[in-house]
């Protein structure tokens, strides 16, 4: 109970404390926060009134500035009118300096043209007195030799037209005579070198391809029970098969030589594998044909590598490659075409030309070859076309036109892919021909010549390359001996077949016979 009551009472003493607590914050806090805004507010009082005493003082500073500002620039607009007055002063005394000075010459102009005019007079006197003079002597000097002066004039114009017209003729016949000389000697030097530095060897090739069996025997096992075989070899590669009493051997025999070429890989496959029928035929024609495509692509990809151009379009590179299997007159077509690029190249590189150029022209000419047993018309015309829409550059698809001169020659690249051509197709060993087509072509030639009227004799020349003609010179004058040299060469082109070309000479010889008595 003791303890309960002590307890109460410290309670009690605590809560009268706390309470007393209270009251004693209550009032400090609100008399020391009163003061405390008291004084703040006469603070920012004073600060007020400080920053207006400084804005009047700054007002007061900022109107005297500008006032003197004010003064100062009205003295400088001042000084620079006075100085600008100075300077229109001065011009002004220089103007009028110079206009005195031009109204004296004008004075002394006048002067002198009131002279001028009395001289023109007198020269005018002098001059109708020398025209009367004048005409006095012309009709002296007519009648003397008996000419007017405009007869006189005309004979004295044409004496020297004449003599100009024959000096002009002389001295261009010395500059043509000059030119052809020393381009000649060029030309030749350009072509020997160009062969010189051509050494590509050439091979003969057959239009035939024969099969070296191992025993006739074969023979019969090619051509099958009833036929059968031969049947489906022939229809499947499109070339024919003769078989006859050669030992050991038949012959594939076709227009297109990509065909024979791949019907001989198929039938030499079958005759090392020993199963012949239907359907092994057709397996390995398949094969053989993946096999020379193949080959087609790498022998073109080689052969631009060889010539060393590039950027050429894949349609092109198996054109090329097809060339492999194309030949004429015996003469390998790609061979050919790659020794025409050489050649080409080093014209140019002589002439300063583009080389790159000419090589690449130089081996697309002949690729019409490849396409003309699927084409009608002059492999030119063909190559070219193609050329074209497999966007090769135009200067190189007009060379491929013109090299057989089937449309006129325009640039010097096509001057130079002609001659390359006709350098590898006609240099000894490039090309083979037998005895008797070599002796017909020399028959038809001289045929063609002497058919024309006024001819006396010809004769095939230059191993059929050249045919001198004799024309009557009582029948042909000058100018018809041209014309049957153009209509003679159009003949041979229209009637002939021959590699490279054929020049035309027509000779006609006067000869005037005199006796000494």
């Amino acid at each position: 109970m003791d303890t309960l009551l002590t307890v109460l009472k410290y309670v009690g003493i605590g809560a009268i404390i706390v309470v007393i607590g209270f009251f004693m914050g209550f009032f400090y806090r609100k008399v020391v926060i009163d003061n405390k805004m008291n004084s703040a507010a006469s603070k920012s009082s004073r600060i007020l009134d400080d920053a207006k005493k400084e804005a009047v003082s700054l007002k007061k500073e900022a109107i005297i500035e500008g006032k003197e500002e004010v003064a100062n620039l009205k003295l400088r607009s001042e000084e620079e009118l006075k100085r600008q007055r100075y300077e229109i002063q001065k011009i002004e005394n220089r103007l009028l300096a110079k206009e005195e000075s031009l109204d004296k010459k004008a004075f002394y102009l006048e002067k002198k043209e009131q002279g001028f005019s009395a001289r023109e007079n007198e020269l005018e006197k002098l001059k109708s007195k020398l025209d009367e003079t004048l005409k006095k002597e012309i009709l002296r000097l007519e009648a003397i030799a008996e000419l007017t002066r405009d007869e006189a004039r005309a004979i004295l114009m044409k004496k020297i037209e004449d003599d100009a017209r024959l000096d002009a003729v002389k001295e261009i016949k010395k500059i043509e005579q000059k030119t052809k000389e020393e381009s000649d000697k060029l030309a030749k030097k350009i072509i020997a070198q160009a062969i010189q530095r051509c050494a590509i060897d050439h091979t003969s090739e057959a239009t035939v391809s024969v099969v070296n069996l191992p025993s006739d025997e074969m023979k019969g096992r090619i051509i099958g029970r009833e036929g059968r075989n031969i049947r489906v070899f022939e229809n499947l590669t499109g070339i024919n098969i003769i078989v006859d009493d050669t030992p050991e051997a038949v012959i594939l025999s076709s227009f297109d030589p990509v065909r024979r070429e791949i019907a001989r890989v198929t039938l030499e496959n079958l005759i090392m594998d020993g199963r012949i029928h239907p359907a092994r035929i057709e397996e390995m024609h398949e094969k053989a044909t993946k096999l020379i495509n193949d080959e087609i692509k790498m022998e073109g990809e080689q052969a631009i590598f060889d010539i060393g151009i590039s950027d050429i379009n894949p349609g092109i590179i198996k054109v090329i490659g097809r060339l492999k299997y194309r030949t004429s007159y015996g003469q390998n077509v790609l061979m050919h075409s790659k020794e025409a690029a050489y050649i080409a190249g080093i014209i140019a590189s002589e002439l300063g030309l583009n080389v790159k150029k000419a090589k690449r022209a130089g081996l697309l000419h002949d690729i019409g070859k490849a396409l003309t047993h699927d084409i009608e018309g002059s492999h030119a015309i063909i190559g070219a076309e193609l050329a074209r829409r497999l966007h090769e550059d135009e200067e190189i698809v007009h060379a491929i036109e013109a090299h057989h001169s089937e449309i006129e020659v325009q640039t010097f690249l096509d001057v130079i892919v002609q001659a390359a051509d006709m350098i590898s197709g006609s240099r000894p060993g490039a090309r083979r021909e037998t005895i008797e087509s070599y002796i017909k072509r020399l028959e038809s030639l001289e045929k063609i010549a002497t058919e024309f009227n006024g001819i006396e004799k010809a004769y095939a020349i230059q191993a059929g390359r050249e045919i001198r003609v004799m024309v009557k010179p009582d029948e042909i004058n000058d100018d018809l001996a041209a014309i049957v040299a153009k209509d003679i060469a159009k003949k041979i082109e229209g009637e002939m077949e021959y590699p490279g070309q054929i020049k035309v000479t027509v000779i006609r010889e006067s000869r005037s016979i005199e006796y000494a008595k």
